[in-house]
């Protein structure tokens, strides 16, 4: 997710999304002024931006829009901690947006909500990471264009290593052992979130096992899994865990402010890190758990959909294929200009020349070496009822596999609405 933002939005709490859809008629009003009057040659199109934090960024969609002569665009750029659900909201009024970023959900297909965008894609395909096109893919047909991907790993400090005489850790355990040594009365040996939910997929990947299997049976419930639940437990009573941090795993102050010695955080953060701290900075991915574990990185990431129900679809396929496919300059400049995101054109990824050097070059190696993406079927209320299991078997004293086993009960439920 790019969004050093000022909210605290991030994929994995977007279980409100799931909540928020019910109640979504008294959130309707949000947002009023649309800019459908819009002045502009053409139709009027608006678009929904979540607040990325990085700054420059809201002038720059603005900009790019302002750039488009074909029609009226109009940004609503979408402050405060529920971007989800003034979304969500916004899309069954008769004010939803034209084009919306977000991330690749299958029910968003499933429910007619999104246009499919095939015809758009078909020319350029090749010239994607041939993951996120996958991870846009149902039944053949491509919905949405990704616009960054965003890989996240822990951010450490090379000097605090040195000082505790500690190694880059390789697993879990050698994690909690690191953060111990780490830890002295001003600084905490890790962040990882207020709540460790931004690790939980990593956890899942890196126990050896994955969120679903090819053909969309749960795959996370698994003894190893179990063991990473109990050892991130271990962590969040050791006293070696930054809890309380004044901003989220996205915002790197923590790390900046030397509060923490590692921090989870995304490649996003990369510019307003070594600002602070200069070359005092290294990554790594999410160690590995267990012995069949591999390493791993998480692959954020934003996307452009058409709304399938807008009264505009094939002028909103027009402005989104100008700027996400036709545009090159544009998109390099969205992912380089304002914090380091990975360009998903490979032929923009492979010439981004601040990306070819020190600590962003490293990062996409990881990203190319350890990283995983969503996989589409992996819906909003999934991931909230794992979030549930880090509640409670993490931050709570749960047992890991019971809370595995309510896990996979829901998750199996949710597959069977999806796909029967």
């Amino acid at each position: 997710m790019s969004a050093m933002s000022n909210t605290n939005w991030d994929r994995r709490n977007v279980l409100r999304a799931a909540m928020g859809l019910a109640a979504a008629g008294g959130l309707a009003a949000c947002g009023g002024n649309t800019g459908r009057s819009g002045g502009g040659s053409g139709d009027a199109l608006v678009q929904y931006f979540h607040a990325y934090g990085e700054a420059g960024t809201e002038q720059a969609i603005k900009k790019y829009a302002k750039a488009y002569k074909d029609a009226n665009v109009t940004t609503q750029w979408i402050t405060g901690s529920n971007f989800e659900q003034k979304l969500f909201a916004a899309l069954l009024t008769k004010n939803a947006p034209d084009v919306f970023e977000f991330h690749p959900q299958i029910q968003l297909i499933k429910s007619g909500q999104v246009a499919d965008l095939t015809d758009l894609i078909d020319p350029v395909k090749d010239d994607f990471n041939q993951a996120d096109i996958k991870s846009h893919t149902v039944d053949g047909k491509i919905y949405g264009i990704r616009m960054i991907d965003d890989p996240q790993f822990f951010f450490y400090r090379p000097s605090m290593f040195e000082k505790a005489k500690v190694e880059v850790p390789t697993t879990l355990e050698e994690l909690l052992e690191v953060a111990d040594k780490l830890t002295t009365s001003k600084v905490k040996g890790a962040y990882l979130g207020s709540d460790l939910t931004p690790v939980q997929h990593n956890l899942i990947w890196s126990a050896g096992a994955d969120t679903l299997t090819a053909d969309n049976k749960p795959a996370f419930n698994t003894d190893a899994v179990a063991d990473g639940l109990k050892q991130l437990r271990s962590l969040f009573t050791s006293g070696n865990l930054l809890l309380g941090a004044p901003t989220e795993w996205w915002d790197p102050s923590a790390f900046t402010q030397g509060l923490t010695a590692i921090q989870w955080c995304g490649m996003w953060a990369m510019p307003a890190m070594q600002q602070a701290l200069g070359d005092d900075i290294g990554i790594f991915p999410f160690p590995k758990v267990g012995s069949a574990g591999k390493e791993s990185v998480y692959n954020g990431g934003w996307s452009m959909f058409v709304n399938a129900k807008s009264k505009n679809v094939e002028a909103a396929k027009a402005y989104v294929k100008w700027l996400w496919i036709d545009q090159k300059e544009y998109q390099e400049d969205w992912a380089t200009s304002y914090g380091f995101h990975i360009p998903p054109r490979t032929s923009l990824a492979e010439t981004a020349t601040k990306l070819k050097t020190g600590l962003p070059a490293e990062g996409v190696k990881l990203f190319n070496e350890f990283g995983h993406f969503d996989n589409i079927g992996w819906t909003q209320a999934m991931i909230a009822s794992f979030n549930d299991v880090m509640a409670n078997s993490v931050r709570k004293n749960g047992d890991p596999k019971k809370q595995l086993d309510t896990c996979q009960a829901k998750v199996d439920t949710e597959l069977k609405k999806l796909f029967g």
